[in-house]
């Protein structure tokens, strides 16, 4: 089973929930919770789990739980 680390930048309280690639391959999630109790953090683990077609449990925070730089790692085949 391989996995992918992924670094993404957060930006929560937006209009709208979206996942982007951008050209350096870095990612931009834009949320619309609000960064308290770990809702912005829940709703970014649906929306990569969403994006990559696995489940919500393959999605680990792995770095920056509390900041807006996160290091996100996905499961392969799960």
């Amino acid at each position: 089973m391989s996995s992918v680390i992924l670094q993404v930048k957060v930006k929560p309280h937006s209009r709208r929930s979206s996942f982007l690639q951008q050209p350096d391959g870095s990612w931009v999630a834009q949320l619309k919770a609000l960064p308290v109790d770990g809702k912005a953090n829940e709703e970014l683990v649906a929306l990569v789990a969403r994006h990559f077609g696995c489940r919500k449990a393959a999605v680990v925070i792995r770095a920056g739980a509390s900041g807006r730089t996160k290091l996100v790692k996905v499961e392969a085949g799960t």
